[in-house]
């Protein structure tokens, strides 16, 4: 993604607001998982392995939602 910032007359904040949106709602699935929420980890590798899991769990759950 890339960082964008309102300018007047360019885009409004409505459009700014939608992506906003799915960023907090992606991270709050995450944080449903007590393991993501608090970082228990040493290593930065095993953690980012967990972030993925976590991220597959939650596309499961929302294939299994639409069929």
């Amino acid at each position: 993604m890339r960082p964008r910032i309102a300018q007047r007359g360019v885009d409004s904040s409505e459009k700014l607001g939608r992506h906003l949106w799915v960023i907090k709602r992606t991270l709050a699935w995450l944080n449903r998982f007590r393991r993501l929420a608090i970082c228990y980890e040493r290593f930065a590798d095993i953690h980012q392995a967990f972030v993925v899991h976590g991220c597959a769990l939650i596309c499961l759950s929302q294939i299994r939602r639409l069929c």
